[in-house]
């Protein structure tokens, strides 16, 4: 009779322990990324009343005579399937879908998690709000930009930081180049001083002040020389020297870039700037530049291209970025050249203000493609020139700002490209970015499926800030819960490797969503029935059991 009491008993444990693990799930059913549990039963020790017996050549063999001694726990078992997945509207709210636990630090240890609910501290730190503890990064993502620290692994969200400007060093050009399209006129070139004298009196002075020589010469005299270096119209160098002093005018200047060019192109005087007209129509390399050294005579920095001189002329434009931010617009053109599968590209303007701009650092000569397919061929080796523009800005005249161009993968057609279309003016090219900005501050955040949280600058800019450190364990079901949905590394869940979303087998990161409890109501409840009923049946057979037993004690009364 004992063994029927001690069995009930046991099962009456067991399934008060099943009804304890349901109402748990049923708690839970609406924490984050909460994993229901299931728990398992088996039967205890059985004691062996008669063994099992051999079968012998008179009589057979027996069964072993075993009585049970009730019911245990033999687990209780995480559920470690994926919840459902549910957008918050909060960028910072993650959740895994797949394999992997978000890493966070108490100060003391690493502790584990699905629950992807994250915030910012007044610190700027990226934590878990209910908790405050940080959330750990990997790798060495947001380090060059200074977004993150080397050695400290929490991740640092830089609403607090402003973002310094980046110089322009780098654009890309994309698009067709028609062999056979043809402007309506060939263009004669044009060039015209990017600096507009004010002019005073009959006889203007080389000054920028308001009116004439005696102003720009109060408190020291004018000595010195002009110099003046170019291209002809054919690329032939061209120099020049004009003396100067403080009755030198316009004209002795206009004089001079006549002699220096020699009929191949026409100097002039028009609304204080100087113009140089090309002599004859057509491609033209034809380039000029004025500089002095008496630093009291500001000279052009640079000449417009004001009409570029060609037959097909493709202008495009672009805005770049000094060392300090400023933007400037960048003004180029395209020009086929008199040479089959050749163009050149020039800068005609830039707009702001420019220190230098030099004639051999503003021109890209013999870019060539296949005569067979239209494919970018590459600079002719000939003309060895290469692929950039130089120009120096005034804050920083010691470090002139190289700006490479990319035109293209030889042999390919994904930068510029000739082919014949057979229409005039089809040419498409176009410049389609270039890698410069000015500072600007964090606007917004974003995590994208890598688990890299990108921020968004007011200057239009993306960066990568950091990170997300995500954990995967061998046996994730052996880990053992600590409190607020964390968990720590037990004996049997092997030890955390570390990675990052989609990479080692790490599932895919949502922002802007969490992962709701795995909990399935309806199962519960059907498992909250089935330990009722387990419980009643195991206190029935103890009342059985004790109703025999007082029949026993009657018997001897």
């Amino acid at each position: 009779m004992s063994f029927a009491l001690s069995a009930g008993v046991t099962g009456m444990q067991a399934h008060q322990k099943m009804l304890d693990v349901a109402g748990n799930n049923l708690a839970n059913t609406n924490t984050t990324a909460f994993k229901s549990q299931r728990i398992t039963f088996s039967e205890l020790l059985s004691e062996t009343i008669k063994r099992a017996s051999q079968p012998t050549n008179t009589v057979g063999g027996t069964n072993p005579q075993q009585m049970g001694s009730g019911v245990g726990i033999a687990g209780m078992t995480p559920n470690m399937a994926q919840g459902n997945i549910v957008n918050t509207g909060n960028p910072l709210d993650l959740a895994i879908e797949g394999e992997g636990y978000f890493v966070l630090s108490d100060g003391s240890q690493l502790v584990y998690t699905r629950a992807g609910g994250l915030a910012v501290d007044a610190n700027s730190r990226l934590v878990n709000p209910a908790t405050g503890y940080l959330v750990q990064r990997f790798g060495t993502e947001g380090e060059v930009d200074g977004f993150q620290t080397s050695g400290d692994s929490s991740i640092h969200v830089p609403y607090d930081a402003t973002l310094p400007a980046s110089a322009t060093s780098s654009m890309r050009v994309q698009g067709n180049l028609s062999p056979d399209a043809m402007l309506t006129t060939t263009q004669t070139q044009v060039l015209q001083s990017g600096l507009a004298y004010t002019v005073g009196g009959t006889s203007p002075s080389l000054t920028t002040e308001l009116d004439a020589v005696d102003q720009f010469t109060s408190g020291g005299t004018l000595s010195g020389d002009i110099t003046i270096t170019g291209h002809a119209k054919n690329g032939t160098p061209v120099s020049g020297t004009l003396a100067v002093d403080e009755s030198t005018t316009f004209q002795n200047v206009i004089d001079a870039l006549d002699t220096a060019f020699s009929g191949e192109a026409t100097a002039s005087l028009s609304e204080g700037r100087i113009v140089l007209t090309g002599a004859s129509s057509g491609y033209s390399e034809l380039e000029v530049n004025l500089s002095c050294d008496d630093t009291e005579l500001e000279m052009p920095s640079y000449f417009e291209v004001s009409t570029v001189g060609g037959e097909e002329v493709q202008e495009v434009n672009v805005t770049i970025y000094d060392s300090q931010g400023g933007s400037h617009v960048l003004a180029a053109a395209l020009v086929r050249t008199d040479d089959t599968n050749l163009w050149d590209m020039v800068i005609t303007s830039v707009s702001g203000n420019v220190y230098e701009l030099t004639s051999g650092n503003r021109r890209i000569e013999g870019i060539q493609f296949s005569s067979t397919d239209g494919s970018y061929k590459g600079l002719n080796a000939t003309i060895g020139d290469t692929a950039q523009f130089v120009i120096t800005f005034p804050h920083d005249t010691a470090n002139p700002q190289t700006v490479g161009v990319n035109l293209g993968t030889i042999n390919q057609f994904n930068g510029l490209t000739q082919f014949a279309t057979g229409r005039a003016g089809t040419s498409t090219a176009v410049i389609r970015e270039q890698n410069g900005y000015e500072s600007g501050t964090l606007s917004n955040v974003s995590v994208n499926n890598e688990g890299v949280l990108i921020g968004a600058f007011s200057n239009g800019v993306k960066k990568n800030l950091a990170a997300v450190q995500i954990a995967l364990f061998q046996n994730a079901s052996g880990l053992e819960s600590v409190g607020n949905g964390f968990f720590v590394p037990s004996a049997n869940s092997g030890i955390a490797v570390a990675t990052k979303g989609l990479s080692s087998g790490a599932g895919y990161i949502h922002g802007g969503a969490l992962e709701k409890s795995n909990t399935d109501v309806a199962s519960e409840f059907i498992a909250m029935i089935q330990a009722q009923n387990g419980f009643q049946a195991n206190a029935r057979t103890i009342r059985v059991a004790n109703d025999i037993l007082r029949e026993l004690t009657n018997l001897i009364r």
